[in-house]
């Protein structure tokens, strides 16, 4: 599988006023296509758009089984697939050297500030912790979608927002589109979208926890915080309804109300995930490391006083600044396991963040990787994301495990992709839908913390999907 070949970048003649869904619409229903986006958002991290199909292998994990797949297009008689119950995060580096570990580059490539060019992108669900950490196994696991979906792609095609300018990335040797079939998908992506019907909800949303459930839920955690189990504990209920139709038009009304700048689609075979997540949880580019959790939510309003109003008074919240602290502390001791000591800093503290439908309160804590640290080492020792699970994570998992009735699969997961440049972005999973057997998923939650409000907690989760439950709903009208 070792091949000798070079890595292009090449200018597509593309305009710029093209949005990335009209590219994407001709891949959107095939397994194995995927979007990063950044859904048109002014966010100062909403630069790229990045799309994928056709991966030359691709890997599913099951608990304790990853299958490895290999594409039979990039040659006339492609391997059986391979089962393995080796680690899936050492798997990935394992192929993706045998891939891609002899593909050579221009200094110019290696030093393009483009994002991913090719190699690992999928997304690695909350559960894929289990692999890493011993967890109890009590809530339910209703789910057909794998706890890890990754494909190596040989190309991508990239959109610069900022520049206004696309890029087609490829391995010389290895399949990829022509700039003439790029340039169609733009002009014509009408044969696929012609054979799916208009997303609609058959159901209305129901959660899996009523609200007297859900408060004598963080009762419970404030019980535990007392004691001195833990100091934090992120909370969730999910909430699910029946469908029928095309999730990417789903998706591209999400994407359209959210404008979140780490959003996704993802389609693999038997399932479809939309992220309009507005949280990145890892980023890796020369070496330097950068994650920026977000604890801390207030409702927008559309009379500009109270919406300022509210976004002030998170600014100074002073339960909002020590839940947020206590992720940054969380963070800083993830981060510094794979970073050169002294390099972890945090430049940006309790910034606020306004969304179209919150104002959240972030903070950023960047380090410098040490040499002998790959960034997928660094990405399992700080999996799942802190700001998701609560602190110290490995207790607040064992609570979430034993008070949320059923497992979180991709929510508080990550999207997003490991390049060949040793080059990482992941987003956190929040504001993450699952499509699966005509049945949706979306979850919301917040942290909890000694000085919690159990009635507020509850109503602030609402607040997280309301760009989301009511748009799904506005596509039956």
């Amino acid at each position: 599988m070792t091949i000798n070949t070079s890595l292009k970048l090449v200018p597509l003649e593309l305009p710029a006023n093209i949005d990335t869904t009209t590219l994407f619409s001709a891949l959107a229903h095939k397994p194995w296509s995927m979007l990063l986006d950044s859904s048109n958002s002014q966010h100062a991290d909403g630069r790229f758009d990045i799309i994928v199909a056709d991966p030359i292998i691709s890997m599913t994990t099951n608990a304790l089984k990853t299958t490895i797949t290999f594409n039979s297009k990039r040659s006339n008689s492609a391997p059986q697939p391979v089962i393995s119950q080796d680690n899936p995060l050492t798997l990935i580096e394992k192929y993706q050297s045998e891939v891609f570990g002899h593909v050579s580059m221009s200094d110019d490539i290696k030093q393009s500030e483009l994002p991913f060019l090719c190699g690992a992108l999928g997304f690695f669900g909350y559960d894929l912790g289990r692999r890493f950490e011993t967890l109890p196994d009590t809530a339910k696991d209703d789910y057909n979608t794998p706890d890890m979906a990754i494909g190596l792609y040989s190309w991508s095609v990239i959109k610069d927002n900022s520049a206004g300018l696309w890029y087609l990335a490829y391995v010389d040797s290895l399949p990829h589109p022509e700039h003439k079939q790029i340039i169609s998908w733009a002009r014509d992506t009408s044969t696929e979208s012609n054979n799916v019907s208009n997303f609609t909800l058959k159901t209305d949303w129901t959660s899996n926890l009523a609200e007297d459930k859900y408060l004598e839920r963080v009762n419970r955690i404030k019980q535990y915080l007392t004691k001195g189990d833990c100091y934090q504990v992120n909370m969730t209920q999910r909430f699910s309804a029946q469908y029928s139709g095309d999730e990417w038009q789903a998706y591209q009304a999400l994407r359209h109300s959210n404008q979140a700048p780490f959003s996704a689609f993802i389609k693999i075979p038997r399932s479809s995930i939309m992220s309009v997540s507005p949280e990145r949880f890892l980023s890796i580019s020369d070496g330097q490391v950068e994650t920026k959790p977000i604890k801390g939510t207030r409702p927008r309003y559309s009379d500009k006083i109270q919406d300022s109003s509210e976004a002030q008074a998170l600014q100074y919240s002073e339960k909002d600044r020590a839940e947020n602290l206590m992720i940054v502390d969380l963070l800083r001791n993830d981060i510094s396991k794979g970073c050169i000591a002294g390099s972890v800093e945090v430049p940006s503290l309790f910034k606020i963040e306004s969304f179209p439908a919150v104002h959240h309160l972030v903070s950023k804590i960047t380090g410098r990787l040490k040499t002998n640290v790959s960034p997928i080492a660094l990405l399992q020792g700080a999996f799942p994301g802190g700001s998701i699970t609560g602190a110290p994570k490995i207790r607040a998992m064992e609570i979430i495990e034993e008070l949320e009735p059923h497992k979180r699969n991709i929510y508080c997961g990550s999207i997003g992709y490991i390049g060949i440049r040793q080059d990482v972005d992941t987003n956190i999973c929040i504001r993450t839908l699952l499509c699966e057997n005509q049945t949706i998923y979306c979850w919301a939650g917040g942290g909890i913390v000694l000085d919690s409000i159990p009635e507020m907690e509850y109503e602030e989760s609402h607040h997280k999907v309301s760009k989301i439950l009511p748009t799904l709903r506005q596509l039956n009208a």
